[in-house]
């Protein structure tokens, strides 16, 4: 592992999209989106996916520059035409303009499609839940995950991030419906660790603790039958208000070469409603809860990962030496 302070980190990182034609602009919140993840201990999101970015840019099926087309398709409806562009740079211009006009009509929608993996779903909810907004975020990715019952990839990932602005810190989570990311797998791969059972299916539908076969297998839907409905229903959901693609015909978040055709949505609902005391004090109450065996206090969803930033902003980024290396490479030739 190397340890990487956060501005080298970050610095490394926006050189290395300005070597691949990125704007300054859109460097940096793409970098930001990458830095923000390893800070807060989601490797399988951060600097491990910046030179499948570069390589992407480099083949023509990310634009760096754009920044999505807006279609108003109902006076709170958006629908957005990525143009290709980097994930956060579209998902970014869309919360902007969704959460102006929630201001106004109370709640509005964006449906994003055509545009590139947009990285943790947390990031846009916790940032759209402290201008005081209730934000929820879904994605769809490549076909992942076996239906429950099933030895077959044949749905996303498809997390949803939820957040909540109180009188403190905002509410937020950020859960997938596999019980694992396929980022993670990656990273699990990159260090040479062996994966947990029940993690994953290989290629022949035969469970595996092997990263490198799961990575050609199927990664477990969460809590069974439950997180196998719920990430079903994300996935039609965004489908139909997108436009994206389904299931096996999704692509270009894990490859190279293909356009990405997944969905993104984005709703941003008006928050005020003055009960900010009464959500941290009933998150206060949830906290005090005397613990069960075995923990040593109870936590609110997010707090660890928050805690985990506070120590790395200070101590640097823990990283996989492979990883760091490709960064350091990326920023100095503009090699692919």
């Amino acid at each position: 592992m190397a340890l990487v302070a956060v501005h080298e980190a970050r610095s490394r990182a926006e050189a290395a999209l300005l070597c691949a034609g990125a704007t300054p602009a859109n460097a940096a919140l793409q970098a930001d989106l990458l830095i923000e993840a390893e800070l807060r201990g989601i490797p399988s999101h951060g600097l491990l996916r910046l030179e499948r970015l570069i390589v992407r840019i480099g083949n023509g099926v990310i634009d760096p520059r754009a920044t999505g087309r807006h279609e108003w398709r109902g006076e709170g409806f958006l629908h957005v035409d990525g143009q290709n562009g980097l994930g956060p740079v579209v998902a970014d211009a869309a919360l902007a303009a969704i959460c102006e006009r929630a201001q106004r009509l109370g709640v509005s929608v964006a449906a994003i499609s055509a545009s590139n993996h947009i990285g943790m779903l947390s990031y846009y909810a916790e940032a759209v839940a402290g201008r005081g907004q209730v934000a929820i975020a879904l994605t769809t990715s490549e076909a992942l995950v076996h239906p429950f019952g099933g030895r077959t990839a044949l749905l996303g990932t498809n997390p949803i991030a939820i957040g909540v602005p109180t009188a403190n810190d905002p509410f937020v989570i950020d859960l997938a419906t596999s019980l694992v990311s396929m980022g993670e797998i990656h990273d699990r791969a990159h260090r040479g660790q062996p994966i947990p059972p029940g993690w994953a299916l290989d290629a022949h539908g035969e469970a595996t603790t092997d990263p490198e076969k799961a990575k050609a297998g199927a990664i477990a839907p969460f809590g069974g039958a439950k997180g196998y409905a719920l990430g079903l229903a994300f996935e039609l959901m965004v489908s139909s208000l997108a436009g994206a693609a389904l299931g096996r015909d999704v692509r270009g978040t894990l490859d190279d070469t293909a356009y990405c055709n997944k969905g993104d949505l984005f709703i941003v609902i008006e928050g005020n409603s003055g009960q900010g005391e009464a959500l941290s004090r009933y998150l206060d109450l949830v906290r005090d809860t005397p613990p069960e065996a075995g923990f040593d206090r109870v936590l609110i969803p997010n707090e660890r990962a928050r805690a985990l930033r506070e120590e790395r902003l200070e101590a640097g980024l823990p990283l996989a030496e492979a990883v760091w290396d490709k960064v350091l490479r990326l920023s100095e030739e503009g090699k692919r």
